[in-house]
């Protein structure tokens, strides 16, 4: 199985690392030269060529969101009609709206850290996480099928799902709790003694104001209608929050919250 990888950040990095020692034949493309050289321990195969991924069975692209439609266009003369390309990017609609003449699986690992680039990427970042799939509909279920192999060869869960459904999700789940965080930072940044007696819950809450810049500035700018959605829910449930019903809302909150995650933090939800 011929697998190629391109752009090598954190995402592209944890792929290469993860499938490495799996027995697959690796094919990378980044134009950072100190990656070529740091890649070429996990793979002989590093490359600032995109044509070198014309004979791979499955693609990767990996790029930042704002360079993933070119980069996609770019593929459709260099590898064959059967080969299956999958993006990795933390929105669906806006990849999936044209046909290919390859097979383009959107997808979106559920994992990642505030950090980003190749040395911030470990073998072990998919484990246990979560992976989206969103396939057309004429999509055959062989090469989902492949594509889920693959996935789970990482240690990740694929979920499939259509584009629409993920991306209106992913405003709750991600978008939104980053722009949160975001807000939250700024709000204290006014107050030098909050900034001095801030400990370990507002450090926690506030990780994700530590985001990649451009992948933020990509997911508010393509997602920003579904965020402004979500935000407006959540004004809510902080109006019920505050009403005189906080102790019966907290304890079904509390139940929610542990039944979803382990003690590891993981989130054990299928």
């Amino acid at each position: 199985m011929k697998i190629g990888i391109i752009s090598l950040g954190l995402i592209g990095g944890s792929i290469l690392k993860a499938l490495a020692d799996k027995g697959c034949e690796l094919i990378t493309v980044t134009r950072n030269p100190i990656t070529i050289e740091s890649a070429k321990k996990y793979t002989p195969f590093v490359s600032d060529e995109i044509t070198t991924l014309k004979d791979c069975s499955t693609v990767f692209v990996c790029s930042p969101m704002n360079k993933t439609i070119e980069i996609l266009d770019s593929l459709e003369t260099i590898v064959r009609p059967d080969t299956i390309v999958a993006d990795v990017c933390s929105l669906k609609e806006f990849v999936m709206q044209k046909k290919r003449p390859y097979i383009f699986i959107g997808s979106h690992p559920m994992a990642g850290t505030e950090n980003n680039g190749f040395d911030s990427s470990f073998k072990e970042l998919f484990e246990g996480a979560k992976w989206v799939l969103t396939p057309i509909s004429d999509t055959k279920t062989e090469d989902i099928n492949k594509l889920k192999d693959i996935i789970s060869i990482m240690g990740a869960i694929p979920i499939v799902c259509n584009a629409q459904e993920h991306d209106e999700t992913a405003a709750l789940i991600s978008h939104m709790p980053m722009l949160v965080a975001q807000a939250l930072m700024k709000t204290a940044m006014g107050n030098k003694l909050a900034l001095k007696l801030a400990s370990s819950g507002f450090r926690d809450m506030t990780r994700l104001a530590l985001s990649n810049t451009e992948m933020a500035e990509d997911m508010i700018y393509l997602n920003r209608q579904n965020i402004k959605n979500k935000v407006d829910d959540m004004l809510k449930n902080i109006s019920i929050l505050l009403s005189d019903d906080y102790v019966t809302q907290i304890k079904l909150i509390k139940e929610c919250r542990s039944k979803m995650y382990n003690q590891a933090g993981k989130n054990i939800c299928n």
